[in-house]
């Protein structure tokens, strides 16, 4: 294993790798894992620098924090198609959209990459029981990671979380205590019972092997796109846990020169959640030279969330410092669009597409348009959209559509009455 310990997103103060914290001892922010780059860089061959047999994550081994794959669950997780959006850039005059699909991981969501890793992590370190907050996503993929490697899960969520995603939950097994309050609280509390059990805590943005699942994504798409990183990636962003993880995807494949150039981060975010793009539109508003940030003064103020999307509602962003300096560092930008926009953008993304997404990842097209419409992106730009999650996910959110119908026709029973029904061909 290449992993060297753990560095402070703040701070920048170090630990070693057999640290057993989730966070900075000193200053209480998120760590995130440190390599030996050099002795990657010998092992790699640089013409084909990762397992070509694997057709998983885990064929980026030499850059996780993982020992022993044979406690890795054995399902596809990650090699996620990526495709070109050309009807759906069309509509805008985009000419080199493309589409990351990761709707298609084992729990149907990105979230699968973090909780392969993590999964694994927690078997090498001895846990008997893993445990997470969610709001559906992480949670039903954590219980399928632990149900495939026969790791007890607890996951606790709040109370009115999809009934789909409840649902896969209790499939997989889980024991599921569901929180009257917000994702925050259930944070929390999944914090605190942990602490006082010794349970293994997978939360988003505060497990840093999180990150290094999610940083997978920006080792695939760069290597599907030859080793040429996009323009820009467009992600859409809650705690800040993902945009985090691909930014540090992208730099570690800088150093190691698989790509010549970084590409621009877009933040894509609801009005109704908004704390991470707030936090970037206030320190550039206080420092118009980037260089001059002092990191661990930085503080993200939360926010009262409300949207649609439940898969980005999150008042206080338990990655947000790192999704800021993501952003920032990348010379990105931070978009926020009203919950009519994202749920229009679930429509378009379906029939423009052919891809059913939930409304947390139609988030990236409804920012996208309106960056194109304002003309912050050029028509000759290649950029790439994550989508992060299937619309199965939250079919009843699908049905709230401006302008779609909420109930079909009635049942026909005859050719004739059908064709009466259909008219003309849509």
């Amino acid at each position: 294993m290449n992993m060297t310990g753990f560095e402070c997103v703040a701070c920048g103060r170090r630990q070693g790798a057999d640290f057993r914290g989730y966070v900075c001892p000193t200053c209480g922010n998120n760590l995130q894992v440190t390599y030996d780059y050099e002795r990657v860089r010998d092992e790699l061959d640089l013409e084909r620098p990762f397992h070509q047999r694997r057709r998983d994550l885990f064929r980026y081994l030499p850059l996780l924090p993982i020992s022993d794959l044979s406690l890795a669950p054995s399902l596809r997780i990650g090699a996620t198609p990526l495709f070109r959006g050309r009807r759906l850039g069309g509509s805008i005059g985009l000419d080199d959209l493309w589409l990351k699909d990761e709707g298609l991981n084992p729990s149907a969501s990105f979230k699968d990459r973090a909780s392969a890793v993590a999964v694994t992590r927690a078997q090498e370190l001895g846990a008997e029981i893993v445990a997470g907050a969610s709001t559906g996503n992480a949670g039903s993929s954590m219980a399928c990671m632990a149900a495939r490697v026969g790791v007890p899960c607890v996951i606790f969520v709040p109370a009115d979380a999809p009934p789909a995603k409840i649902a896969q939950l209790l499939i997989f097994g889980a024991r599921v205590l569901a929180v009257r309050g917000t994702y925050d609280q259930a944070f929390d509390l999944c914090h605190e019972i942990c602490e006082r059990r010794g349970w293994f805590n997978r939360n988003t943005g505060y497990n840093p092997y999180t990150r290094e699942g999610k940083k997978t994504c920006s080792f695939e798409f760069c290597e599907q796109f030859a080793w040429k990183a996009p323009d820009r990636v467009v992600v859409p962003v809650g705690d800040g846990n993902i945009i985090s993880g691909i930014w540090k995807g992208l730099q570690e494949l800088h150093i190691l020169g698989l790509v010549e150039r970084l590409p621009k981060l877009v933040c894509a975010q609801s009005e109704g959640s908004s704390a991470i793009s707030d936090g970037i539109a206030r320190l550039r508003r206080e420092h118009p030279d980037a260089s001059s940030i002092d990191w661990s003064t930085v503080r993200i103020d939360p926010v009262r969330a409300t949207t649609v999307a439940d898969s980005i509602a999150v008042d206080q962003p338990r990655d947000g410092l790192a999704a800021v300096r993501a952003v920032i560092e990348s010379g990105g930008d931070a978009v926020t669009v009203a919950d009519g926009q994202i749920m229009r953008a679930v429509r378009e993304v379906a029939r423009l597409s052919g891809v059913f997404v939930e409304p947390s990842c139609a988030t990236t097209w409804a920012c996208l348009k309106k960056m194109v419409a304002e003309g912050s992106v050029g028509t000759d730009e290649r950029v790439l959209c994550l989508l992060t999650g299937s619309g199965l996910k939250d079919v009843a959110g699908a049905r709230r559509v401006a302008g779609e119908p909420t109930e079909i026709e009635p049942t026909v029973e005859s050719a004739e009455a059908a064709l009466a029904a259909t008219g003309e061909t849509p």
